[in-house]
């Protein structure tokens, strides 16, 4: 079996053996981990600081990559919720829930990124813009997601109802995406293209910055939630088989 079939089969299949570690997935692991750690030295060391915002302003590179990282693994929740309510597989239902979670950690970054950025430079760590206020309602939406699984007992009534809503929940986060582009009031800069009139904190980006962003975007947006969304499943099909197991023992 080739090494890209092999990693196919174990991310989304539940009957592959859990006691045992691919090698493409420790691989693919090792690579992810010296991508990012590179990443790490491009923007500390490589990317120029900024004139207006100083050092601060290199928080970007991963409050950015983060969102671009939440968007794919997100957007395969939505894939795993269509292909559930069309198949009715539960491995779906598992790629979905996978996803969804590693999703929310990377909105969870995002978030708390954005919110240290904030301090230095508009002075508060909050404010109800449109664009900080549609990323909380985007994090609160997928919380909420959670909160219906486990209010459910009937599994495949779970499966159903969170499917429906993780294609739903998905809207928050093209608003998010979109909405510094749609509402001239926000103070949010926008990395990629124009800022807002009234933007607070925008700047420019050299050659060294462009290619540093560029850089640290593919590998969270590609290696990051893949690799942590396949180790995601493998921990839900460990957790199938011990509830099959434990159901088991129960009738004996």
């Amino acid at each position: 079996m080739s090494v890209s079939a092999q990693a196919s089969s174990h991310l989304i299949d539940p009957g592959a053996e859990v006691n045992s570690r691919p090698r493409a997935l420790i691989v693919l692991t090792i690579v992810t981990l010296i991508l990012t750690a590179v990443g790490v030295v491009l923007w500390i060391a490589y990317a120029g600081v900024d004139v207006m915002q100083g050092n601060v302003q290199r928080i970007f590179y991963i409050h950015v990559s983060s969102f671009a990282g939440a968007f794919v693994a997100l957007g395969g929740g939505v894939v795993g919720g269509f292909l559930y309510l069309w198949k009715r597989a539960p491995k779906w239902d598992h790629f979905a829930l996978s996803c969804i979670e590693v999703g929310f950690g990377l909105s969870l970054i995002n978030l708390f990124t954005g919110m240290v950025w904030a301090r230095p430079i508009w002075n508060t760590w909050w404010t109800w813009d449109p664009r900080l206020t549609s990323a909380a309602i985007q994090t609160l939406t997928y919380a909420a997601y959670f909160m219906l699984r486990t209010g459910i007992e009937n599994p495949d009534t779970r499966r159903r109802l969170a499917s429906v809503y993780g294609i739903l929940a998905f809207s928050t986060v093209v608003i998010t995406f979109i909405i510094i582009r749609i509402r001239p009031d926000t103070i949010h800069p926008a990395v990629i293209g124009a800022s807002p009139q009234n933007a607070e904190g925008g700047f420019e980006l050299s050659s060294s910055m462009l290619a540093t962003l560029s850089y640290t975007m593919i590998v969270w947006s590609v290696f990051v939630p893949m690799v942590l969304v396949w180790w995601r499943i493998r921990v839900e099909n460990l957790n199938e088989r011990v509830n099959a197991l434990r159901a088991q023992i129960l009738e004996k």
